[in-house]
């Protein structure tokens, strides 16, 4: 299938990389110029602008956007509305808050435009792993474009959640159950380290590899991150939030649900902007290993 893609970030890039790998054509756009030039190494074709980049693409269109949530979308969907015709697609790969995905949905609808959210996990290692993508939107334009998360994901790794505003909301749950998982393992790694045992926190999280009922990816990140820095003693325990805990603690009031943990853990890292602590450095390892997130170092 050839498709428009833009955005080229950490994950956008990748993705770009991983659907050209699997024969389709990607038509790109990114500010940054360096970031074209990287993807149009693997076979994508640069643009100048959005303009560009829809005559470049076939009489029905698909555009995958990977750019920032809040304004950054809406201000693209309002530039592409110009260009795109009824019957074309506009995929949001992005972290965009599913109530706001509704109202997009509801806004492309009037230019016959179908939107299409696409809640995507997997990180920096995706290109190397395969994606885990949860998709929501008009049935028959997902049917359409099945091909592109097939390809995009792992095995068994896609999911068609059903209506508009599902994808997202979907991976907003997925990234709130991320943040509990992560403080657990944080605070336990902390609680080992102040203890009076001499026990190298390295082996431990590998031990918990093997046969253990808390062995997961992100314990596998724990451990990659320790063996680079055993004591975590070239980063700041500050750990930011990219807004997902927010939104899943905003819908938990909405739907009268208690999200004791998922609160708990997104208070904390309000703490760690205030104080420097060892579970706080272990958060902000665990984040670079899995997203490429930055860290502070000291």
């Amino acid at each position: 299938m050839k498709i428009g893609f833009i955005g080229l970030g950490k994950m956008g890039g990748n993705m770009v990389k991983r659907l050209l790998q699997n024969n389709h054509e990607i038509v790109v756009f990114d500010f940054s110029v360096e970031a074209m030039d990287e993807v149009k190494e693997y076979g994508a074709i640069p643009s100048k602008n959005i303009e560009e980049l829809c005559e470049k693409l076939p009489k029905k269109k698909v555009i995958w956007l990977m750019i920032p949530a809040g304004k950054t979308v809406d201000n693209t969907l309002e530039m592409l509305s110009k260009k795109l015709l009824p019957g074309d697609i506009i995929i949001d790969g992005g972290n965009s808050f599913w109530k706001d995905t509704k109202r997009r949905s509801t806004t492309m609808k009037e230019y016959g435009i179908d939107f299409i959210d696409c809640g995507t996990s997997g990180g920096v290692w995706g290109l190397q792993n395969g994606y885990c993508l949860m998709y929501g939107g008009d049935k028959n334009a997902c049917e359409y474009t099945e091909s592109l998360y097939k390809d995009l994901a792992t095995e068994n790794g896609s999911l068609y959640c059903g209506k508009s505003g599902s994808g997202h909301f979907i991976k907003m749950v997925h990234n709130g159950i991320e943040y509990g998982m992560m403080q657990a393992l944080a605070e336990g790694f902390e609680l080992i380290e102040k203890s009076s045992f001499d026990t190298n926190l390295t082996d431990v999280a590998h031990v918990w590899q093997h046969g253990s009922v808390v062995r997961s990816w992100l314990l596998d990140l724990t451990h990659n991150a320790l063996q680079e820095d055993t004591k975590l003693e070239k980063i700041k325990g500050y750990v930011n939030d990219n807004g997902e805990a927010r939104w899943m603690i905003e819908s938990g009031m909405d739907f009268e649900v208690p999200l004791h943990v998922t609160a708990a853990s997104l208070f904390t890292r309000f703490e760690s902007r205030q104080t420097d602590s060892f579970a706080m450095k272990m958060l902000a390892a665990m984040r670079n290993q899995f997203g490429g997130h930055d860290v502070k170092e000291k």
